[in-house]
């Protein structure tokens, strides 16, 4: 269900996203604030990076799965591996395909080939699900690698698939709106400072 609003929600915004964009420019102007400009800026690029983070790396689990099950012999080999990237963009479970290879490996009378399947639908194919998901959300938005993670893990906890999205987008803002924060208390302290000193 998740999926399906998600897919909803994706087509409108597709449709309609830079009329969207642009009337939440034109308020942001009329409000005469640079700080909502740059938050949507910042929205944008997190989003952008997300999607590419998503795409990315369920192209790169699906690379890896598929050379993975054409070194085990898993015949046809290509299915297999073009479901892996589908499954892993989705966040279903990318582990179900390597592990029913592994399984049928065994059941073929192949426990070398299957127990290399598992290590390498583990090590290598699983975990560059937290790693390089992460690394590509960050250099999209320009945020601290850190952050991004924190924002992946706990908003695919608290909203599901949606999180995957909501999750770094709130943070990156409320990271910014710190950061500015904290900058404008600086600015002001430096200047009681250089009165109080004057």
């Amino acid at each position: 269900m998740q999926l399906l609003f998600a897919l909803l929600v994706a087509f409108f915004l597709y449709r309609d996203g830079e009329a969207l964009i642009e009337r939440l420019r034109r308020v942001a102007e009329r409000v005469g604030s640079d700080r909502a400009l740059e938050l949507l800026d910042l929205t944008g690029d997190t989003v952008r990076g997300v999607v590419w983070g998503l795409i990315g790396t369920g192209i790169l689990q699906g690379v890896l799965a598929w050379r993975g099950f054409m070194i085990a012999g898993v015949p046809g080999a290509a299915v297999p591996g073009f479901m892996t990237v589908l499954l892993s963009i989705v966040q279903i479970g990318a582990p179900i395909l390597w592990a029913s290879a592994a399984a049928w490996l065994f059941a073929e009378g192949e426990p070398g080939w299957g127990l290399l399947m598992l290590i390498w639908g583990g090590v290598a194919v699983s975990s560059t699900d937290n790693v390089v998901r992460p690394w590509l959300i960050s250099r999209g938005a320009k945020l601290p690698f850190l952050l991004i993670v924190l924002g992946v893990i706990g908003g695919l906890l608290a909203f599901g698939f949606l999180g995957l999205f909501l999750g770094p987008v709130l943070l990156a803002v409320a990271w910014r709106l710190v950061e500015r924060w904290t900058q404008r208390t600086a600015a002001g302290e430096g200047v009681a400072g250089g009165g109080s000193l004057t």
